[in-house]
């Protein structure tokens, strides 16, 4: 039995918005039909709102097709909105995907191994 999930916290501090989520298994096309208008929805209502993402993904196991598309287009539609990005992995192959999706966002994509040195830096 595979085990999946996404849990996501999104909390706001004037214009900045925190967002949390933690990846289990294979993040799906369904997970961004719930991820997206979240933040579509929080961001809208507030004018050069900025966002600060913590993502743990120690179990993740990758992306469907369709999800790397989803997270493609997610981050060219707030590219400029996202400031910093804290991801929180394990593995070699998550780290160089982090490098990648520094590719796409005009803000800081980091990758760590320890939650609490990642919480400090987005937090800065």
């Amino acid at each position: 039995m595979k085990k999946h999930g996404l849990a996501i916290g999104l909390e706001r501090t004037g214009t900045t918005f925190y967002l949390t989520m933690k990846i289990v298994g294979k993040l799906t096309h369904d997970d961004y039909k719930t991820l997206t208008p979240l933040i579509d929805n929080a961001v809208a209502a507030v004018p050069s709102a900025k966002i600060r993402a913590y993502v743990d993904i120690t179990e993740l196991e990758g992306w469907e097709l369709q999800a790397a598309w989803d997270d493609f287009k997610l981050g060219l539609k707030h590219n400029k909105e996202f400031c910093r990005i804290a991801v929180v992995g394990n593995k070699h192959w998550q780290q160089v995907a982090s490098k990648v999706g520094n590719w796409f966002i005009s803000g800081e994509v980091k990758y760590f191994e320890d939650s609490i040195i990642a919480t400090e830096w987005l937090h800065e």
